[in-house]
Formats: C-alpha cells, sequence, structure tokens
C-alpha cells in the first residue's frame, strides 16, 4: 500500500513539473511572438516612413499610422537617429565635395557667377571637349539639422537635353533658360553654339536679351505657327551629319572630335516654349525622333512645359516658385535657389558683344596660318583623314578623304588656282599627321616645278617629311605616271594580302589587328592627269585599266587618288567608262570649272576668285560649300611649314625622291651605281634610268650565254656616249684591277674626247685598258676573235667597248689577202662566240640598217639587248622579237629591250655621266701622271 502512494507522489510530481515547464514555454512563446509582432510593426513603419520620407512623415504622421502607437514612434526614433548620422556625415564633407566636383566638370562660365563672365567672348576652341555641367544655382537640403549649401548644376551639350516645367513661373524659366544660354554661348568661340527658339504663344519677346544675336545668325526665332519648319531644319542637320561625318563609322560628333581633334559642326541647341498642351501627334513624333539622334549629331534639346520622353538621357527642373526649384540631378530632397540673372541691358549688351565678335571674326580674311593647327602631327589616319582648305564666313570647310570619299577630282582651268589649293589642302594634312600616318606621292604633268619644292634644294635643304615621290616636268614621260599608278596597284594588292591574313578587310581594322605594323595611308595627287591619258597607245590602255582598279579597291586600304585637270570632258580614254569617275565622291570646282560637279551644277561659274565649289555628294548641287581659299603659295607660308615639319625629322630620315623630267639622272648618285662592288660572279651593265617609282636602274646582266652583247642605236652622240660611258664603268666597279680587260675603240673623231675621258677613268681605278683608233681595230678584232679559238673561256672577262662601230664598215670589210676573212668576219665571230668566253662587244651604231650591216645575214639574236634613240618603232621590230614596237623619238629618252629578261621594250633615261670619279686605287705611276696631268 505505501509503495502505491509513493508512485502516485512521484507521478503527480512529474506532471507538474511537466505542467510548469509547457506554461513556461508557453509564455516564452508568448513573449517572443509579441516581440516579432512588434519588431515587424516597426519594420513596417520604418519602410512607409523611408518611402514617404522622413521630412513628410515628420509633418503629417497620419499618413504612415498612430502617432501614439510604440512601434511607430520606436521606427520614427531609429529614422531621426539614421537622418542625423547621415547629415553630420554630408555635412561634414559633402557640399564642399560637391562644389569641388561642379568645379572641376563646369569651368570658366560654365559653373561661375555671370558676374565673373557676362560680357566676355568665350575663346574655347569647340574641339575640346564641352563641360560636363552647367550651373544653374545653389541647393540646400533644408531637412537637415544644419543645411549646407552647394552648387548645381546639369548636364547638357553632349550628355543630355533639359526638361523644365515651370508650374506657374513662366518668367522664371524663361530667365533659366536665358541664363544657360548665355553660359553656353559665352563659354566657346562664337559660332561654336547656334541657337533655334520657337514658343508657341509669342511671335516676338521670348528671350529678347538674346536678339542681337539674330543679326550674326546665330539665333534663329521660328514663328509660332511654323514649329514644322524648326522640326524639319534640325531634322535636315541630324540626316546631313549621318550622311557626310558620321559615315566613316564613328558613333557621334563627339566621339569623331575626339579622334579628329577637331569638331567640324557646332552645336546647336532646339528651345520650345510649349503651355502644357500636347503637340499635333506628328510634331511629337518628329520631335521624339530629333531628341533620340540629336544628341550623336550636337543637337540638344531644351523644352518647357512640353512632354519629352524618350531612351536619350533627359535632365529635369521642376520650379516650385518665383526662384527654387527641384531637379532630377540633385534629387527630390534638395531645393535649388536659382541664380540670380543678369538685367535685361546687360543681357543685350554681352549678346552684341558675341555676335559683333562673330562678325568680325567672320569678316577677317582667313590665311594660310589658319589653316594649320597648333599642335603638329596629333590626328590619327586610322579612319580617314581630314584637313580645312578654306573658309566660308570665317568658318573652315573642311575636306574628308576616307572609305566615304576615297577619291578627288579637282578642276578649273589655267590660272583658277588649283596648284594654290593643292598647297593648301597639303600643308593642312601634312601639319596634322605625322609621316607614319600619311604618305604622299606627288605629280605635275605641266611644264612646272611646283612640286619640286617639297624636296631638297640648293637654298633650302628642306623637304616635305610626308613627300614620298615627287615628279614634275613629266608632260612627255606619261611612263611615269603609268609607273606611279601600278606601284599603287602593287601597294594595294600587298596591303589586301596581309589584311586577308589577319582575317579582316579594311585599312582601319589592319590597324587595329596588326598595331606594331606600319600602314599609313597613301595620298597620290596627279596634277593635270589628262596627259597621262593623251594618246592612243599602249601607255593610255594600261592606265586607264590600273586607274580603274585602284579606284575601285583602294578605298579599303587607305589609298587616296586626288586627280587635278583643266576639263576632264575631253579624255578620250574615258568615254563610256563613267564608274571611273563615280569612285571621285569628292569634288573641288575652281573658278568657271566644268562638268567637274553635276550636270546641273553650275555654281563654279560664279566664283570669284580665290574661292572654291567643296562638294562630298558627287557633285550634287545640295552638297555645295563655297570656300574661300587662302595664299598658300606665297613666301613665309607653305615653305615655312615645310621647314618646321622638317626639323622634326630624325637624322635617318630620307629626302623623297625626284624625278625631274627636264634634268638627266647622274650616275654617280643613283642608289644601284653607288651600291656596285667587287667581286661579283655574274657582273651587269647599266644603260640608263628606267621611269618608275624607284628609279630603278636599266641593267644587262652579261652571262656566259649566247647573245650578251650590247647595241646602242641612233645618230645622237650625246646619248649614245654616255649609254656607253655607263655600261663600261659600271662593268669596272664590279672586278678588282685587271680582273677586267677593257677595249675602247673610238672611230670617229667627235667621240675622241669622250672615249678618253672614259678611258682615263678606267685606268684611274686600276683597269687594264687599251684604247684603239680606226687605224689599229682590224688588227684589234682578229687578235680578239683568235683569242676565242678553241679555248672555254678567257683568263679574265674582256670588254670590248665600240665607239660609232659602223665609221669602221669600209676598213672592216677588206678581206686579209692570205686568209681571205675581213674585219667584219671577226666582229661577227666575236658577237656570236665571244659572250661564252666572257669577251662581250659593247658597240655604238648610228642607225638601224647600219646593225643589220654588222650582223649580215646572221642572227639578230647576237644582240641580245639594245638602247635605240632617234629611231621609230617600225624599224626596231626585227630587233624586238618581231614584235610592233610603237615608239616615236623623244628627245634624252631611250627604248630598252632585253630578250632574254624584257616582253616590250621600256624607256630609259640616259645618264650624266659628270665629272670623273676619284680613283678608288692608284694601281701603277701612270695613273699618279694622269691624275696630275688632269690637275
Amino acid at each position: 500500500m505505501g509503495k502505491r502512494n509513493d508512485r502516485r507522489d512521484r507521478v503527480k510530481d512529474a506532471f507538474q513539473r511537466l505542467r510548469s515547464s509547457i506554461a513556461t514555454a508557453l509564455g516564452a512563446a508568448e513573449n517572443e511572438y509579441a516581440r516579432v509582432l512588434a519588431e515587424c510593426a516597426q519594420q513596417e513603419f520604418a519602410l512607409r516612413i523611408a518611402q514617404t520620407g522622413i521630412a513628410a512623415a515628420e509633418r503629417d504622421p497620419q499618413e504612415i499610422g498612430d502617432p501614439g502607437d510604440a512601434a511607430f514612434q520606436a521606427a520614427m526614433r531609429e529614422a531621426l537617429a539614421d537622418r542625423a548620422e547621415v547629415y553630420a556625415e554630408w555635412t561634414a564633407e559633402g557640399p564642399g565635395r560637391l562644389a569641388q566636383l561642379v568645379a572641376e566638370a563646369a569651368p570658366g562660365s560654365a559653373g561661375l557667377p555671370w558676374q565673373e563672365w557676362l560680357g566676355q567672348v568665350g575663346t574655347r576652341e569647340p574641339s575640346a571637349p564641352p563641360p560636363e555641367l552647367w550651373r544653374i544655382g545653389t541647393a540646400v537640403v533644408p531637412d537637415s539639422p544644419d543645411p549646407q549649401p552647394f552648387p548645381a548644376a546639369v548636364p547638357l551639350l553632349d550628355e543630355a537635353h533639359l526638361r523644365i516645367t515651370s508650374d506657374g513661373n513662366p518668367e522664371s524659366a524663361e530667365a533659366l533658360v536665358q541664363d544657360l544660354l548665355l553660359r553656353l554661348l559665352s563659354h566657346f568661340q562664337p559660332g561654336a553654339v547656334r541657337l533655334h527658339v520657337w514658343d508657341v504663344s509669342q511671335l516676338t519677346g521670348t528671350l529678347p536679351g538674346l536678339y542681337p544675336l539674330t543679326r550674326a545668325g546665330l539665333l534663329t526665332a521660328h514663328d509660332p505657327t511654323r514649329l514644322d519648319e524648326m522640326l524639319d531644319a534640325l531634322s535636315d542637320h541630324i540626316r546631313r551629319i549621318h550622311t557626310s561625318a558620321l559615315l566613316g563609322g564613328h558613333t557621334s560628333l563627339r566621339a569623331l572630335a575626339d579622334e579628329k581633334g577637331h569638331r567640324s559642326e557646332p552645336w546647336r541647341i532646339g528651345v520650345l516654349f510649349g503651355n502644357g498642351e500636347p503637340l499635333r501627334e506628328e510634331q511629337q513624333q518628329q520631335l521624339q525622333r530629333i531628341a533620340r539622334s540629336g544628341p550623336a549629331c550636337g543637337i540638344q534639346l531644351i523644352v518647357v512645359d512640353m512632354s519629352l520622353s524618350v531612351s536619350s538621357a533627359i535632365e529635369s527642373v521642376r520650379l516650385i516658385g518665383e526662384d527654387r526649384a527641384r531637379t532630377s540631378t540633385t534629387g527630390p530632397e534638395a531645393v535649388v535657389t536659382l541664380d540670380e540673372s543678369p538685367s535685361r541691358n546687360e543681357v543685350t549688351k554681352a549678346c552684341t558683344t558675341i555676335g559683333e565678335a562673330f562678325l568680325a571674326r567672320r569678316a577677317r580674311v582667313r590665311t594660310f596660318e589658319d589653316l594649320v593647327p597648333e599642335q603638329y602631327w596629333a590626328h590619327s589616319s586610322k579612319t580617314g583623314l581630314q584637313a580645312p582648305v578654306g573658309f566660308n564666313e570665317g568658318e573652315p570647310v573642311w575636306i574628308t578623304l576616307g572609305d566615304s570619299s576615297p577619291h578627288t577630282l579637282i578642276g578649273g582651268p589655267s590660272g583658277s588656282g588649283k596648284t594654290n589649293f593643292l598647297f593648301g589642302m597639303l600643308g593642312g594634312l601634312a601639319a596634322r599627321y605625322s609621316p607614319d600616318e600619311l604618305e604622299l606621292y606627288l605629280l605635275d604633268f605641266k611644264e612646272g616645278v611646283s612640286f619640286a619644292q617639297f624636296t631638297p634644294g640648293k637654298r633650302d635643304p628642306s623637304w616635305l617629311p610626308h613627300a614620298q615621290l615627287v615628279g614634275v616636268n613629266v608632260n612627255t614621260d606619261r611612263e611615269f605616271g603609268l609607273a606611279l599608278l601600278r606601284f599603287l596597284a602593287d601597294e594595294m594588292r600587298r596591303r589586301a594580302a596581309a589584311a586577308k591574313e589577319h582575317e579582316v578587310t579594311k585599312l582601319e581594322e589592319l590597324r587595329t589587328e596588326d598595331p606594331g605594323g606600319r600602314w599609313p595611308r597613301i595620298v597620290a595627287v596627279i596634277d593635270e592627269f589628262q596627259y597621262l591619258f593623251a594618246d592612243r597607245d599602249n601607255v593610255t590602255a594600261q592606265a586607264t585599266a590600273l586607274l580603274e582598279d585602284v579606284a575601285r579597291r583602294g578605298r579599303s586600304q587607305g589609298i587616296h587618288l586626288v586627280l587635278a585637270s583643266q576639263d576632264v570632258s575631253g579624255i578620250e580614254a574615258f568615254w563610256g567608262k563613267p564608274a571611273i569617275f563615280e569612285q571621285f565622291i569628292l569634288r573641288i570646282a575652281l573658278p568657271k570649272a566644268r562638268r567637274v560637279l553635276g550636270e546641273q551644277n553650275t555654281a563654279a561659274m560664279e566664283l570669284p576668285r580665290w574661292h572654291a565649289v567643296v562638294n562630298h555628294e558627287s557633285g550634287v548641287k545640295h552638297g555645295n560649300e563655297i570656300a574661300r581659299i587662302p595664299d598658300a603659295t606665297a613666301r613665309n607660308t607653305f615653305d615655312s611649314l615645310q621647314l618646321e615639319l622638317w626639323k622634326q625629322l630624325d637624322g635617318s630620315a630620307a629626302p623623297p625622291r625626284l624625278f625631274d623630267g627636264s634634268n638627266l639622272p647622274v650616275l654617280s648618285t643613283l642608289d644601284d651605281y653607288r651600291r656596285l662592288s667587287a667581286p661579283v660572279p655574274t657582273p651587269k651593265a647599266l644603260l640608263g634610268q628606267i621611269i618608275d617609282v624607284d628609279g630603278t636602274a636599266a641593267a644587262v646582266r652579261l652571262t656566259r650565254s649566247p647573245g650578251r652583247n650590247i647595241a646602242v642605236i641612233g645618230s645622237v652622240r650625246v646619248d649614245a656616249v654616255s649609254v656607253l660611258g655607263a655600261a663600261t664603268l659600271s662593268l669596272a666597279r664590279q672586278h678588282v684591277p685587271r680582273g677586267i680587260k677593257f677595249t675602247v675603240a673610238s672611230l670617229l673623231d667627235d667621240v675622241d674626247d669622250d672615249a678618253q675621258h672614259i678611258v682615263e677613268q678606267l685606268r684611274a681605278s686600276g683597269h687594264e685598258v687599251d684604247l684603239v683608233g680606226l687605224d689599229r681595230i682590224e688588227a684589234t678584232l682578229t687578235e680578239i676573235a683568235g683569242s676565242i679559238d678553241g679555248r672555254s673561256g678567257a683568263d679574265v672577262p674582256h670588254c670590248v667597248v665600240l665607239y660609232a662601230a659602223d665609221a669602221a664598215q669600209t676598213t672592216l670589210e677588206r678581206k686579209d689577202p692570205t686568209t681571205r676573212v675581213s674585219g667584219v668576219d671577226q666582229l661577227r665571230k666575236i658577237l656570236k662566240q665571244g659572250p661564252e668566253s666572257r669577251v662581250h662587244v659593247i658597240g655604238w651604231w648610228r642607225s638601224v640598217q647600219r646593225v643589220k650591216n654588222t650582223l649580215g645575214m646572221g642572227p639578230v639574236d647576237d644582240i641580245g639587248a639594245w638602247v635605240a634613240f632617234d629611231v621609230h618603232g617600225q624599224e626596231l621590230a626585227t630587233f624586238a622579237a618581231g614584235q610592233i614596237v610603237t615608239w616615236s623619238p623623244r628627245a634624252r629618252r631611250g627604248l630598252f629591250f632585253d630578250r632574254s629578261v624584257h616582253s616590250r621594250p621600256e624607256v630609259i633615261l640616259p645618264f650624266d655621266l659628270g665629272e670623273p670619279e676619284v680613283p678608288r686605287q692608284r694601281a701603277t705611276e701612270e695613273t699618279e701622271v694622269l691624275e696630275e696631268a688632269g690637275d
């Protein structure tokens, strides 16, 4: 019984402890639940306070909850504490930091009070990036414990549009717009900012202080009933800029200016005052399109009491009183006190000053110096070339060479200023782009030496650093123009191959993929290019095909043609081929120029002197820009610029090659001649200079092969002896002293001095020379012919130089009574068998028939190479493998053909042998005696 009672007591105690534990747990849960509910309520109140704003919650707590609610009171205390902490940090650093940021982003009139700049004319170039912010007043956060003022500013140019809501304060809105526009106008040079103003409710009177700008064309006030005209004008600007300036792949005028270093278009600000009523649907849509596309084209909108909602950046200003506002930049907590506006009289005076400065700047006669930037070689030609060529009402008129306008056609009659225009254009390009960015190839077909200024001279040692080739006086050397086009075609193919290797198609992409490569843009200028296509011959046919190829494919490889002419209509080679000139998008028409612009475009006929029509639209009338061209050829213009650019070169820079059709190349200065050295396995005889871009020597390799002899054909002594002398002296340089034997035969009294001159130089170089006359020629030839009988070769090479070989024809025709062999037979034997024994003949015959007389019935291929001067082409067919030779003799020009190398003959220039060379080695006493006698 007692045991049962003990168990019952223990059970009761256990249940009691259980009930106590459960009660404790339930109480704790209830307490925790109540705490969670209170915390949730406080967080809910905190969220409502944050959404409403703590200042509004203080002013009207019933909008959030019961002011007596403990959770509300706790949330308010916490919010007030956080605000106090944030405001303490803000008060310590915020206003000062904001003032510093605004000062950095809004320099000059963009950030200073108007008292410090109003009435001054802006000096900032439009090429410089515009300020990021423009001051409108002073802001404070009124709900802060200790409100501290800070400057308030808004972004505008190239950044965002501005939308202003007046809320019944139209005067304040007008004052705000006026002050902003004054800051813009006073910051930049006059003309960099243009204004368009429209007010739905006023015909005149809107922004009256700015009206002095209308006289200068800086402000256009649009009729309130003709909003379409203003919208159309802004839309036309956008279309024009997209189809011209932004064709090179740039996304905006600002990006283009950052790359090119200049801005070719002014900013345009469209100011529209509305009345809160919506525009017509089509007007609103056009306004929205302008708002979307305008910033990239330098067009910003300032709209008052009008709807504007697009994807472009838009800043908002809402007026909340006569001089107070809230802005999207500063946020809803800050209140902006707008800056005090200057008086109407002060604004009018300031705008009058700006307008007069613009008119004076526009009226000032611009000079060549205005075409040149302050800093040389600061631009990149990666996407194209740009340079000013003249001025229109004081503003520069630019030309662009790039993918969109690859080539240029310049037209104007004699005396219209083509040369002056070219000098101005080249000066602007050369000053902006370094030689690594731009190379120039310059060719002038007219009889003049204008481009020779770009090469070193006796009085002026400077040269244009960008020039690689300069050709002057080439009106009779059309082959040089053909050589230039051939060079451009080869360069185009080289660049195309490199682009293919890097898996790109354009020069711009190639330069990106190959930053270490040197890929400058090439500009080839051909003045009076019509001479290149003057005749119906092979030169014209080849030049036409090459020009068409380079014009069509050169644009993608950075090769640009500039062709200048008096009249392109008469070029027969282009009849029926309009596609060639279709590639010349940029057209320049000088006064009285015909057929350069479009058929209906006669603007050039009314041009005064020193002016030009610049057209980037293939000559279509709406693309006309009239430019006044400065004088670029006077003293201290282009020549001074060239000297300054030349001084920036290092000592390793090489001058451009000059091809002057009126002068002969000097043998001793020719690179191919200077590079000759001894000994060589196979020597080559230099005969003249080929008409090509590199100035290559015409050379004949004297191998041990049949026919390796050289004939000079023609009656002109000075040209013939030049070829003989150059060939002989060049062979001598390729052999050590006494490493070659020379037999020089002077067979005509007129050439004795020429032969003697060469002999002296050969002996001074240490070579063995036998000088013979008409009396010894037969015996000498017999001896030489005998030396090659039954022998595999002479001990040393032997060169037989015959001055007027045909003069000995009668003498050589006599047969030896014993052997019945004549001297002509011996000469024929030497010509046929000599080359294989290292015996070569270099001879001059005064006509084709006399060469044939020497060769007799034998094959003409015993003469493997020849140079003909005053000989007509039809006479040379036999010596040119039977092909028809189109050639008319020209002064100081010869026709060269080497049957082992050439498919057709080519034109060469004979050398000016100049003074005798300084001997490289005095081998004998005879040499010294000869030198003393010469002294």
